[in-house]
């Protein structure tokens, strides 16, 4: 199976199984082998007592864009460690894109830079995460190590 055939058909297997991405309303832009662009629209529930975005939703939409570029080759990949910081504030009626791009792309581990941005292209947050890649596949029975 060709690199971005199988990319695009491993994050969409993992969309048709991420009900989490489905409740944020997660919709995928773009897709290639260690890269992922998703989006989403900020509804009332995902706002906190102070009137803004809860942090678990940008986070949780840079999680996602990071799980889905470190899985896209179809190796297993899990979260080592992850961090973010948040740069601005967020409304209901917002849009979420988040961009995550490789970094490094080693046989255990693989790094990501994930910019979570506003439909003004102003930064809201900035996520980095590390994965540990398992060597199994996701789909097909057999990794792309």
């Amino acid at each position: 199976m060709a690199g971005q055939q199988l990319a695009s058909d491993v994050v969409a297997h993992m969309m048709k199984n991420d009900f989490f991405s489905q409740w944020m309303g997660v919709e995928v832009i773009d897709i290639r082998a260690g890269y992922s662009k998703i989006k989403m629209v900020i509804r009332k529930e995902m706002v906190n007592g102070f009137g803004i975005i809860h942090g678990g939703i940008p986070f949780s939409l840079a999680d996602s864009a990071f799980a889905f570029a470190c899985n896209n080759r179809n190796n297993l990949s899990v979260a080592l460690d992850v961090t973010i910081t948040f740069t601005k504030a967020v409304h209901v009626g917002d849009e979420l894109i988040a961009e995550a791009e490789e970094i490094h792309d080693g046989r255990s581990t693989g790094v990501y830079l994930i910019h979570v941005r506003n439909q003004y292209n102003d930064q809201v947050a900035l996520f980095k995460g590390t994965c540990f890649r398992t060597g199994k596949a996701l789909i097909g029975g057999t990794s792309s190590l």
